[in-house]
């Protein structure tokens, strides 16, 4: 990595630590700049940071804690890593919960320095990449837009549903409750042939059996007891355009023959008619059950499904993909903040860790739920995911009352659970991105109680 994506910016009024420190950063790849006083860095910093900050805390003319604020006032996701005399510590434990990334107690070990910093500078990357991605969704006219994710799973589907949309192939779409499969059917209109058309979505689960025919084929006046008015059923309504069969399987066997029937004669009658309707639409179904199953258990038709499944596509839950998790929830805090007019507020290190090792059952709509809650709490940044997932006794909320060497080995246990979550329990792969020998993993991962089976 080069010195640009390493780029720090050091405060301190003793010349001899400056110097010494930004020598020891500047040999070890990063690129510094360096100042004498706060009020000479605010005056550089001002129109921007492009790199992370240590500062000293006790300086003439303006301290640490008030340039901290300061700083937060320019970028409020800056890393800012404070320099403190042991006598403040507990006012730089303070100053982490109004936002400072870290702080080194003085004196400190090189490889202290460098360790916080490189976590800094990751951080930091982290933070730009999720701006860049900001920016491209205000400017992308296409998929991008609307499934976030920079993992290989999510690139994949994109490329997809770019070649699909143009088509009126017939697609199912698999995946777990919440993982997205509407925004899936959704894209494949908006940026198909038939963006100019309706796009109908029908809940085939929500539907009272004795109203689906009505509800997808419509009815005329008087066909049957209420029905006092003609209605035009949803595959009518979306001639020229896409019809989304949400939950599929949830669709009784005796509507299932009608459908295939349909859809087979590209026509349908409403109820009450015996004059045929003709029929042009893009069909597109979803469902979280598993249809072979279904078929074989004899409550989903072979028939059908073989006419709905020519094309297949499966979103990823959120486990699969857990390298994105950061940066949805960035997403979503974001438009959160917005919605509700609350501020932005940066994720804590140990509330990533949080995140990443969390199941999520509910997929992206749980996420999503979680990024609003995390923006309308009233607790301290560093208390709030802790809160929310029921984990009162976590670092985040226990912080002020740790020891360094305590705060140090939760973090080593957070940075250990999130490359075994991000890998999937591939200990190989673990190895290479922290750069740990076999015999020193397995030993942290003994200490730690952390099994690599949960991870798989």
């Amino acid at each position: 990595m080069s010195a640009e994506e390493n780029r720090v910016y050091l405060i301190d009024d003793d010349r001899e630590m400056r110097n010494a420190t930004e020598q020891w950063l500047e040999l070890s790849g990063f690129a510094v700049r360096s100042f004498g006083d706060a009020l000479s860095a605010l005056d550089h910093l001002q129109d921007g940071l492009d790199g992370i900050v240590i500062s000293d805390i006790r300086m003439p003319k303006m301290d640490g804690m008030t340039f901290l604020s300061r700083l937060k006032g320019i970028d409020a996701n800056v890393p800012v890593v404070l320099i403190t005399a042991h006598g403040d510590v507990q006012m730089a434990v303070e100053a982490m919960r109004q936002g400072a990334y870290d702080f080194i107690e003085k004196p400190f070990e090189p490889e202290r320095l460098l360790e916080v910093v490189q976590r800094a500078c990751d951080k930091f990357r982290l933070v730009m990449e999720n701006r860049a991605l900001r920016r491209q969704l205000s400017e992308s006219a296409g998929p991008e837009q609307r499934l976030l994710g920079n993992s290989t799973v999510m690139r994949r589907l994109r490329e997809e549903i770019r070649d699909l949309a143009d088509t009126d192939a017939p697609v199912l779409i698999l995946g777990e409750t919440g993982t997205g499969k509407e925004v899936v059917a959704r894209c494949l209109h908006e940026f198909g042939s038939r963006r100019g058309g309706r796009y109908v979505a029908v809940n085939c689960g929500a539907i009272p059996e004795n109203m689906y025919e009505s509800e997808l084929f419509g009815h005329e006046r008087g066909s049957f007891t209420g029905a006092d008015r003609q209605r035009i059923g949803r595959f009518e309504y979306a001639n020229g355009g896409v019809l989304f069969l949400d939950e599929i399987g949830s669709m009784p066997l005796a509507l299932q023959v009608k459908v295939l029937r349909a859809l087979q004669e590209r026509e349908i009658v409403r109820i009450g008619n015996n004059e045929p309707k003709p029929l042009d639409i893009r069909l597109v179904c979803a469902t979280n059950k598993d249809l072979n199953a279904e078929c074989e258990a004899g409550r989903f038709r072979h028939d059908l499904y073989y006419r709905i499944n020519v094309v297949e596509l499966r979103i990823p839950p959120l486990r699969e993909r857990t390298e994105d998790i950061p940066l949805l929830f960035d997403y979503f805090s974001v438009q959160a903040a917005a919605a509700y007019k609350r501020p932005e507020v940066p994720l804590q290190d140990a509330g990533i860790g949080l995140l990443m090792s969390h199941e999520w059952p509910g997929n992206v709509r749980e996420l999503k739920n979680i990024a609003e809650r995390y923006v309308l709490s009233s607790l301290p940044p560093q208390q709030r995911l802790a809160r929310i997932f029921n984990q009162p006794g976590s670092v985040l909320e226990q912080g002020g009352r740790k020891s360094l060497q305590e705060r140090m080995r939760d973090h080593e246990r957070m940075l250990l659970e999130q490359a075994l979550s991000r890998h999937h329990g591939d200990v190989q792969a673990v190895m290479d991105e922290l750069d740990l020998p076999r015999r020193t993993l397995n030993e942290k991962m003994t200490r730690y109680n952390l099994e690599r089976k949960k991870y798989c």
